[in-house]
């Protein structure tokens, strides 16, 4: 028997930061993953806690490939609460299932995912960049380390900046948050303003702050494997993509992730999610580019009064909007916005408690994307062809919208990050009618040009991933 053919099958386990969309992202990741390693008779186990998994299963398209196989992590938590007792706020079970990993849960997991592959030890770990302490685990278990980062590139290149930014700034970043950060290799195109929550400003010792600010000084020394990343060749300016290269050798642009999944799975994927509020189908009884869609995600809301500028804004526009809010916001419009939108004949608006977003951005009525600019809504937009109005929120979203405004330019991003109703009128108005509308149309056109280029047979995110599979594969 030849050496190759008695070496045993690659086993690679997928450690997810089990909290806001991560989990999700990576498991799409995973399941791209388990389909491009299956002719390498690879094996992956996807690590996450209980709670975590027990949501993805629920998840309408989260079939798992029959190489890729979920493992229960530590959550910190120990014991159920008691019935009835108050739920453990977020920040906190971040802060229990990260001293867990820290502690050893990573390397519990490891060990659990093992036993669960009949003895098959893991021969590489590919983790959610959060989890840093899967660098150790993994070393601990003889195997690479390769981080997968969610989020965009610029935000990963100040959070590897931060002990510098912090003292170049330090507590002045009330008063210099117009200037450029030019004396920073790669962020010359943002402003101190623009930089992530707990990078120079914010609460430094909040959970999320000490755990990317943690990581970004991890990732340098780690040695890792490859590093993937959520953006495509020709997204990020060619200063972003130097300076990071500069600090993590072996970076792969592989996304947006799900576009990595076999054509069969992407496309089966949509009736699974459905459309139960009619959306698609009111999308189709308008003209081509005239509708303003409006999501800020499952996390971000507006302030109460914010809601009410931006109903008002919407009404004043004159333009067809969909609107995808949480019915639980609902009582919050103004009086009669509700009846108004619906009124019969009219049509001017829908309002739905969730839309299928991929679908509608993808739809050729729309026009516009009113957006709280996380990551997965800018990737969408942009592989859509939409330009949008940003209102950002909180994290890494503020240097999101920065970057459609300012770096990219087929956006643009509300005054003060406030939503006003003239503010809202006005951005919609431009977006659909305006001539400078029409630029930010076809500059998003050439990104999503850029895009279908990537993922086309022999383009660039297709030869990386071929590329990041062989490196995870190897045993």
């Amino acid at each position: 028997m030849s050496p190759a053919a008695s070496s045993p099958a690659p086993h690679v386990a997928v450690v997810a930061f089990p909290f806001s969309s991560h989990a999700a992202v990576l498991l799409t990741f995973a399941r791209a993953l388990a389909a491009a390693a299956a002719p390498a008779g690879a094996t992956l186990s996807f690590l996450s806690t209980a709670g975590s998994i027990a949501q993805l299963r629920g998840a309408a398209g989260a079939d798992l490939p029959g190489n890729l196989r979920f493992v229960e992590v530590p959550d910190g938590a120990g014991a159920p609460a008691a019935k009835g007792a108050a739920p453990v706020p977020v920040p906190r079970q971040m802060e229990l299932f990260m001293a867990a990993a820290e502690a050893g849960g990573v390397k519990a997991g490891l060990e659990a995912a093992g036993a669960a592959a009949g003895g098959a030890r893991v021969s590489c770990v590919v983790g959610d960049a959060f989890v840093w302490p899967a660098a150790d685990a993994a070393a601990a278990a003889g195997a690479p380390w390769v981080p997968v980062w969610t989020a965009a590139s610029c935000a990963l290149l100040a959070h590897l900046r931060t002990d510098a930014l912090r003292a170049d700034v330090g507590d002045q970043a009330a008063s210099r948050a117009d200037e450029l950060l030019v004396s920073h290799p790669g962020l010359g195109s943002y402003r101190v303003v623009d930089l992530p929550d707990g990078v120079i400003s914010g609460d430094f010792d909040y959970v999320i702050s000490r755990l990317v600010h943690r990581m970004g000084q991890l990732l340098p020394r780690a040695a890792a494997a490859a590093v993937a990343l959520n953006t495509f060749p020709g997204l990020d300016p060619p200063d972003v993509t130097a300076a990071l290269a500069e600090t993590l050798p072996n970076c792969l642009p592989l996304g947006p992730y799900h576009f990595l999944l076999p054509k069969d799975t992407t496309d089966a994927a949509a009736p699974a999610a459905g459309d139960p509020h009619g959306c698609l189908a009111w999308l189709d009884a308008h003209p081509a580019r005239s509708v303003a869609y409006v999501s800020f995600g499952t996390v971000a809301s507006p302030r109460p009064d914010e809601l009410r500028e931006l109903a008002a804004g919407l009404e004043s526009s004159g333009a067809p909007f969909l609107w995808s809010l949480r019915e639980d916001s609902w009582p919050l419009l103004p009086a009669g916005f509700l009846a108004r939108a619906a009124a019969a004949g009219a049509g001017s608006g829908l309002v739905v408690p969730w839309a299928p977003q991929v679908a509608v951005l993808r739809h050729a009525s729309v026009g516009a994307f009113v957006t709280h600019a996380g990551w997965a809504s800018v990737l969408e937009g942009v592989s859509s062809g939409v330009p949008m109005a940003c209102r950002p929120f909180f994290g890494d979203q503020r240097m999101n919208a920065r970057s459609v405004a300012s770096v990219w330019g087929f956006g643009a991003a509300f005054e003060g990050a406030t939503i006003t109703r003239a503010g809202v009128a006005a951005a919609v108005g431009a977006l659909l009618r305006g001539e400078e509308g029409a630029r930010m149309r076809a500059r998003a056109q050439e990104l999503q040009a850029a895009v279908a280029a990537a993922f086309a047979p022999g383009g660039a995110c297709r030869r990386n991933f071929d590329e990041f599979v062989e490196i995870v594969c190897r045993v």
